[in-house]
């Protein structure tokens, strides 16, 4: 193998050149057309690892039904979008914020400035999950785009270590993440339209896997009907008019009646429950 071989092995593909270039040079029109071919690739690269995913959520899911939670760890933008994911689950499927848990190097600044050299210390995510009595019921999921983040790396190593189950969502084939977990998840999107952004299609194939992978687990614990999210937390006017509705889809009752049970009982599942029971003719 010559040196050149040798250094593409080195760099990841996310830190790879674009190919695209001379980007100043394009007009709106050109660099719009250019990011959304690029992106074009992401749902087909998301597809190729769905057997990865389904493995990973199998076995989360057997954790969970014994109380298990997910943990995150991710550093910049995959840390951003771990901790969206996990704040988004209790809202729509009606979970306790424990359930999911998003961490991020450098702690909840991070979200909204770089914090110096947070994801460097590969010692700090274990210390972080121990707070929270993790054990071999709980899971966690590294998101690095390159797969050598050292703060997810650390966090991943003690927790397979300690016998808790481990995946990672990653976009580099040859990330050292890849074989230190038991459930990698590899989307290979190819390099970024603007060399080593991976907020871009990195950033867009993580938050696509992880919908996937909380909208599924919830879906098999049991917490959505049909289609619907019954278990919805009612938070505001629009969601209260959601619940009405699939009150009203489900029960043909009028919709004063619908709202009434709902705001009384809390959820759209409660209000079901209690009708069937107590007032269905």
């Amino acid at each position: 193998m010559n040196e050149s071989e040798k250094n593409k092995q080195i760099i990841s593909i996310t830190e790879s050149s674009s190919n695209f270039d001379n980007l100043e040079k394009m007009s709106v029109k050109e660099l719009l057309t250019n990011i959304n071919t690029e992106d074009s690739k992401v749902h087909l690269a998301v597809k190729e690892a769905l057997p990865q995913i389904e493995k990973l959520i199998t076995g989360i899911v057997e954790r969970m039904q014994k109380g298990g939670r997910i943990f995150y760890l991710g550093a910049g933008t995959s840390g951003r979008l771990g901790v969206l994911d996990a704040s988004e689950v209790p809202p729509t499927f009606g979970v306790p914020a424990t359930m999911v848990i998003g961490l991020i190097a450098g702690g909840d600044t991070a979200l909204r400035k770089s914090v110096e050299a947070a994801e460097d210390d590969p010692e700090k995510a274990w210390k972080e999950l121990e707070v929270f009595n993790i054990n071999s019921n709980d899971t966690v999921i590294g998101i690095a785009a390159s797969g050598t983040t050292p703060y997810v790396l650390g966090g991943i190593k003690k927790a397979g270590e300690n016998g808790i189950l481990t995946g990672c969502i990653t976009c580099n084939p040859v990330g050292k993440i890849i074989e230190l977990t038991d459930c990698p998840i590899v989307v290979v999107v190819g390099p970024e339209f603007v060399t080593g952004s991976s907020r871009l299609k990195a950033g867009t194939a993580q938050k696509m896997v992880l919908n996937m992978i909380t909208t599924t687990v919830m879906i098999q614990l049991g917490r959505v009907k049909g289609n619907r999210m019954i278990n919805m937390q009612l938070t505001n006017k629009k969601l209260i008019e959601r619940g009405t509705r699939m009150i009203v889809d489900e029960l043909s009752i009028a919709k004063e009646d619908a709202r009434s049970l709902l705001i009384e009982h809390g959820s759209v599942k409660k209000a079901l429950e209690y009708y069937k029971e107590n007032l269905k003719k």
